[in-house]
């Protein structure tokens, strides 16, 4: 099969004007997508998947978030269960209140956490009310 064209979410399409998404999707096509909550408040950007290589599923989708006064980019593991996908606006969707995210456990570019770590995952997946799998 020849992909030839893209369609307005990057996704492949082939001479039909068929392909895969939005039920199966490039990674590289949703890095850069924007997350909103579901009052339409913008919370942040994706930035990379964590791939758990044990089950070959997403566990989490690493968020940004600018900081308060300009300082610098908060980044937080979403679980991958927190997030909707909203083909129609080409962004995911999260039920959380935009101050909830700002006091989320986050880390910066140069301190990732251990995501392996049993603990560390299981005080994220309650902050965010999802189940750890």
């Amino acid at each position: 099969m020849s992909y030839e064209e893209r369609d307005d979410y990057g996704m492949y399409k082939n001479k039909h004007g068929k392909g895969p998404g939005p039920e199966l999707m490039g990674s590289t096509t949703l890095v850069g997508d924007h997350v909103h909550n579901l009052q339409d408040e913008h919370l942040g950007v994706i930035k990379e998947f964590m791939i758990d290589m044990r089950t070959g599923t997403i566990a989490y989708a690493v968020m940004s978030s600018s900081r308060f006064l300009g300082l610098g980019e908060k980044l937080f593991a979403v679980p991958w269960q927190a997030l909707t996908l909203d083909p129609e606006h080409k962004r995911f969707t999260m039920d959380i209140p935009k101050e909830r995210i700002a006091a989320a456990p986050g880390f910066d570019t140069d301190h990732w956490p251990d995501m392996a770590d049993q603990q560390w995952s299981g005080e994220v997946h309650d902050y965010f009310g999802t189940r750890a799998a």
